[in-house]
């Protein structure tokens, strides 16, 4: 499964507006994590329309979470990002070629199918018990314990 770039640059936003006391603007994420700013800016929009981030306008605006960062999972992000559809989209090739089989043996899905089926809501099954607060935790554990409070302090511009 391939992701776009999107999804991670998308986590890594809410990852560090989970560490703002004020909207975050566009401009200033981008400047954070060395992204092209337009780019960025349709992401974060992207996440608006599910409903997980709220766009406040004006001088003092910019980006914040709808709802707590441990209500938001990263299958929601990736969700809001790459869509909801499936990564696997079955194409009935049994039913192509010189040994094609007719629709009516086709009934039900076939082995390929049911396997990645099940591959795919295992995978979303994993990403959904995972939140946005859980991987920020984790970053703090897997650094030197100071890497959520040096993003707090560079987005409050005291770092």
């Amino acid at each position: 499964m391939k992701l776009s770039n999107g999804v991670e640059w998308a986590i890594h936003c809410c990852i560090s507006l989970g560490q703002s006391r004020a909207p975050v603007p566009a401009a200033r994420l981008a400047e954070l994590h060395g992204l092209p700013p337009g780019y960025l800016a349709k992401h974060l929009q992207a996440l608006s329309q599910a409903g997980i981030l709220r766009s406040t306008p004006g001088p003092t605006g910019g980006y914040s979470f709808t709802r707590p960062a441990g209500d938001i999972t990263v299958l929601d992000v990736v969700q809001a990002v790459d869509g909801p559809e499936p990564a696997f989209r079955c194409t009935e090739i049994r039913q192509r070629g010189p040994l094609a089989q007719p629709p009516r043996d086709c009934a039900k899905p076939c082995a390929v199918n049911r396997a990645m089926q099940v591959a795919d809501r295992a995978w979303r099954a994993a990403l959904r018990d995972i939140t946005i607060a859980d991987l920020s935790d984790t970053i703090d554990v897997d650094s030197s314990g100071s890497a959520m409070r040096d993003v707090r302090d560079w987005l409050d511009g005291s770092g």
